[in-house]
């Protein structure tokens, strides 16, 4: 007989429920019901399960006069007396853990534990709560019941049962209820039994099918650690955390965008001791270096998120990014999906509405970590130990503490920032806080110990993937734009983007792409290490330069790799963010005191005593002294358009001072598999010198297209050195003689049907200078982001007065 034939059973096997069933097993059992009947077909695996039903958990409850005992004391509850809240629902508790479960109940539920045990031997499950109100678009419940692991044997189940009955009762889940007004009399809660997956001898972890920070919709956040899951949705451990680009993926590359490895200090295993189920202990160092996954785990787990994500849009007919958890079995190497949610914070954002923070200035960094949100808040820190102490917490005040879980919820609310040691971006300080709105930085390590009580602080997060903690309270700007109500005008707006990791957020301002894309910025704050060092280890010298590239590279036994691979990452995620619009990267241009000041790379860089109009840009790149280290910034280029699918990306040339050179630095690029023309890829020439200007038609038939340089035209036009504060004064783009050149340029870059836009620093200054290259007919401006609305707007005005002016000629 299935038990799925009764009116009201107390058991459902996961194969016999659905998303339609949140009313009888709950939000996360119907998730798992709905994997396991329609996903299996499709590749993904779920653990093979049951629920205990919401009519068991009412039987309970009516079977042993529960009702009222907890109608009583709830009664005239204040949510914010947190005192008396506790002393309510430790009475609940104690009542319901004293209570018996219902005979037909027990028996059903040991019976399809049985069925669940192939073998003779009872084996470990999980069990679960699965509240009937959780997981909903306006309310998530998630970690506010509790779930057991390994858990074994008939007593050991129904014990885990009930506590899980009375888990809808624990001081968190209470108070999270009556702040939103949510009746007790609506929720019941169901219990999942399910099969454990053995990722205490291997990893487990979350997944996100859009980015947390800013609702960026095409990539699949991954965070994994060594152990059971709960280490990192607890956020005991800093995770690692790898993005997967979903359009490309989708096509069959291998699209992983970013890698971080965490630090997983400890993992999560069984514990044979007596009473305890799991236990953590510490991760040898060699194994935290690793990534959890292997790439081709990544890619697996990416692809299930998409199939999972396009499953539930297309039962709700429109999209819904999801919140998922996943475990990979160490006995069998195999990944499982044990958990699967609408994702509840980032995907109702107000698409069109944009809040920008920005500091001022920055001040002394305290700590460090990885950045929740892009807000900023400040206050006085309240540095918490542990649970006891919550009452000392003042609302505005700023929460430091090494983790949080729900039972910090009520004060969480009141925090105007919240700074942890351990976590990653998923773990429960960061998805509360997101929920909250207020910034967060977690995994900042030492910030109990960084910060003191009562030091005033403003905690950013809106500076990319790092979360600082500055001393003091900043001065800080909060821009808030109605994106529905800007158009772009003809001319191109594009945007200069040097941080990869602001590259999401920025997206979503009014743009046609990135006119340049610094790379720069990715060597020296990604990577970095001098190209050369890790190529030649054996001429570095510096003990502590030895030491520092040990530590980054650590992991990585061909070494060189490592630069290949974080560079690519770099430059992938500023592409994967304006996909499928174009992104130009400039390749580097460091000046050589600039490239010694890598690490190592002071063995490798003459002493110049004019950088600026030395050793730089092109001549460097198929120099002996450095074309091995251009070779790896061809293997980096590679690898994003190749293996990653990001055709959009284009390369441009910095500082070539001769079409010679650029005949040279294209041959060089050939011979490292980048061949202009082949597979799409165009390579532009920065036009940054006269000779660029005065031999434009010569350049054009070896380039695809023009960037103008502004400062470094400036400078070789008027002859200043624009690092001098002395001659500063004569710096300025808005001279005669910089802009005859411009247009000049611009009317030979027409005339042999070559694109050309500017990326100097002029536009995004001076509006008026943005109009003078509208009028001579610039194909697009790309623009520094804080400046890119005001430009946009000026743009658009001088179009129309241009309009306006042809049309008056024409009719007169």
């Amino acid at each position: 007989m299935s038990f799925a034939m009764e009116p009201h059973p107390y058991i459902l096997w996961f194969k016999d429920v659905g998303l339609s069933d949140i009313g009888a097993v709950g939000g996360k059992n119907a998730s798992l019901g709905e994997m396991v009947r329609e996903l299996s077909a499709k590749g993904v695996r779920v653990p093979d399960g049951f629920a205990i039903t919401a009519h068991a958990y009412r039987a309970f409850l009516k079977q042993g006069g529960l009702d009222a005992v907890i109608e009583d004391h709830l009664r005239g509850i204040n949510p914010g007396d947190t005192d008396d809240l506790e002393r309510r629902g430790h009475a609940i508790r104690e009542a319901i853990l004293a209570a018996e479960l219902p005979k037909e109940l027990a028996a059903e539920a040991v019976e399809a534990y049985g069925r669940l045990s192939v073998g003779p031997e009872p084996i470990d499950v999980a069990v679960r709560s699965s509240a009937t109100a959780e997981d909903l678009p306006d309310a998530s419940f998630a970690g506010q019941q509790e779930t057991y692991l390994n858990v074994r044997g008939r007593a050991a189940l129904l014990d885990s049962v009930r506590r899980c009955f009375a888990s809808l009762f624990t001081d968190r889940a209470i108070h999270y209820r009556a702040s939103r007004k949510i009746p007790t009399a609506e929720v019941a809660l169901s219990v999942g039994v399910q099969r454990m997956v053995r990722s205490d001898l291997a990893s487990s972890g979350v997944a996100f099918t859009l980015d947390t920070e800013t609702g960026f919709r095409d990539v699949v956040i991954i965070n994994a650690a060594y152990g059971l899951g709960e280490s990192v949705v607890q956020g005991a451990v800093n995770p690692d955390e790898y993005r997967v680009f979903k359009p490309t993926l989708k096509r069959g590359f291998r699209a992983i965008v970013q890698k971080v490895v965490g630090g997983k200090e400890q993992r999560m295993i069984y514990d044979a001791g007596a009473g305890k189920t799991v236990k953590n202990v510490p991760v040898p160092p060699a194994e935290r270096a690793r990534q959890a996954l292997s790439d081709d785990e990544i890619l697996a787990l990416a692809r299930w998120a998409c199939v999972i994500e396009e499953h539930y849009g297309a039962k709700a007919g429109h999209p819904v990014p999801m919140d998922i958890e996943w475990a990979k079995d160490g006995r069998t190497g195999e990944l499982f999906i044990v958990q699967a949610r609408p994702e509840t914070v980032e995907s109702r954002r107000q698409a069109n509405i944009m809040e920008t923070y920005a500091l001022k200035s920055r001040g002394r960094v305290l700590a460090s970590g990885r950045s929740v949100g892009g807000k900023i808040g400040q206050g006085r820190a309240r540095v918490l130990r542990s649970v006891k102490f919550l009452h000392e917490f003042q609302e505005g005040e700023v929460l430091v503490a090494d983790k949080t879980d729900p039972d910090w919820e009520p004060i969480m609310k009141k925090a105007a920032a919240v700074v942890t040691n351990r976590g990653g971006r998923t773990c429960h300080a960061a998805i509360v806080s997101r929920e909250l709105g207020i910034p967060a930085v977690v995994g900042a390590e030492t910030a109990t110990e960084a910060l003191k009580d009562g030091q005033e602080v403003t905690v950013s997060c809106a500076e990319g993937e790092t979360g600082f903690v500055y001393e003091g309270r900043l001065v800080f700007d909060v821009t808030r734009v109605d994106l529905g109500s800007v158009s772009l005008p003809r001319t191109k707006i594009m945007m200069n983007v040097a941080n990869p990791g602001e590259a999401f957020a920025l997206s979503f301002l009014p743009n046609a792409g990135v006119g340049l894309a610094r790379e720069e910025f990715i060597i020296s704050n990604w990577v970095k290490v001098h190209p050369l060092a890790l190529l030649h280890p054996d001429q570095v010298t510096d003990a502590a330069d030895k030491a520092k590239i040990a530590e980054l590279t650590a992991g990585y036994s061909d070494k060189p790799r490592y630069f290949v691979d974080t560079l690519a990452q770099g430059i992938a995620m500023i592409a994967a963010a304006f996909y499928p619009k174009d992104v130009i990267l400039r390749l580097s241009d460091f000046k050589t005191n600039e490239y010694a000041g890598l690490i190592g790379g002071a063995a490798f860089e003459p002493k110049e005593e004019n950088p600026m109009l030395g050793f730089r840009g092109a001549s460097r790149y198929y120099h002996p002294r450095y074309r091995d280290g251009f070779a790896l910034e061809c293997r980096a280029v590679r690898l994003a358009r190749g293996e990653m699918g990001l055709k959009n990306l284009k390369v441009m040339i910095p500082f070539c001072r001769t079409v010679e050179e650029g005949e040279r630095v294209l041959a060089e690029m050939a011979k490292n598999g980048l061949v202009r023309g082949e597979d799409g890829l165009e390579v532009y020439v920065m036009c940054e010198i006269p000779s660029n200007v005065i031999l434009a038609e010569r350049f054009a038939e070896i380039f695809d297209g023009f960037s103008i340089g502004s400062n470094d035209l400036t400078q070789l036009v008027l002859g200043v050195d624009r690092d001098s504060e002395i001659v500063a004064p004569v710096f300025d783009e808005r001279n005669e003689a910089v802009k005859r050149l411009i247009a000049q340029v611009i009317r030979a870059a027409k005339a042999k049907g070559r694109k050309i836009g500017i990326c100097g620093q002029a536009p995004s200054d001076y509006p008026e200078f943005a109009q003078f290259l509208v009028e001579h007919g610039i194909d697009s401006l790309s623009l520094n982001p804080d400046s890119l609305l005001k430009t946009l707007m000026a743009v658009a005005e001088t179009e129309r007065r241009l309009l306006t002016r042809r049309a008056a000629g024409a009719a007169s």
